[in-house]
């Protein structure tokens, strides 16, 4: 990866709650796919922080009686987000320098050891001694490599659960995602909604089985 951004989600968590200014709100399993799909994309976390900041710019220059709901999802910036990218591309604000991994050995460690049980736990065995198989010693002095080796191991982990998966399963997590996306898919490409789709539903079933990313973008010390 070009960039460390190892607090990639709790960043933009936290700048979505200071853009709105209610400390208190919570992002939905919408929002959650949405920051992954962007994370997933390379999509730098300025670029998304400033299309937060643009979207909700736009949506403060309103009059007040078109302010009336207030923004409550992510999605709604999606578009000022792109925007900024595209800006990046053609030549906007420089990327910052790579931020430090907020974590130790140790952290890493306990990490990769909780998953495992994890996995095991859901009758993963194969799939748990092949994390803990990783020289995480090794690893923590190239953490490009070792998040490689994380999400090698995530994808078998979901295409498993998917094959394992009931067609009714599958169905009530699409169409509770079409629910949830309905206002916003006005303001996201094809390619969007399809990285979103893909996301949100290899969300829903680690949820299902009470499973964790393996990712070190999900390492919360």
């Amino acid at each position: 990866m070009t960039e460390n951004y190892f607090n990639y989600f709790t960043e933009i968590e936290d700048h979505f709650q200071r853009a709105r200014g209610t400390g208190l709100f919570l992002l939905s399993p919408l929002d959650w796919a949405l920051i992954e799909a962007w994370k997933s994309a390379g999509i730098p976390l300025e670029a998304v922080l400033r299309g937060i900041d643009q979207a909700f710019d736009k949506w403060r220059s309103r009059p007040p009686r078109a302010r009336l709901q207030m923004v409550n999802s992510l999605a709604y910036c999606a578009q000022a987000i792109a925007a900024e990218v595209q800006a990046t591309v053609d030549g906007g604000p420089a990327k910052p320098a790579s931020a430090a991994a907020p974590f130790s050995l140790v952290d890493v460690r306990a990490y990769v050891a909780r998953n495992a049980a994890a996995l095991r736990k859901a009758g993963l065995e194969e799939l748990a001694a092949a994390l803990e198989a990783l020289p995480v010693d090794t690893l923590c002095s190239d953490l490009e490599q070792l998040e490689q080796r994380l999400t090698a191991l995530e994808e078998k982990m979901i295409a498993r659960l998917r094959a394992d998966a009931s067609d009714e399963a599958l169905f009530e997590a699409r169409r509770t995602l079409d629910r949830e996306l309905k206002p916003y898919r006005g303001k996201m490409s094809t390619e969007q909604l399809a990285m979103l789709e893909k996301q949100f539903l290899e969300r829903k079933l680690l949820e299902n089985k009470s499973l964790p990313r393996l990712s070190l973008f999900y390492l919360h010390p």
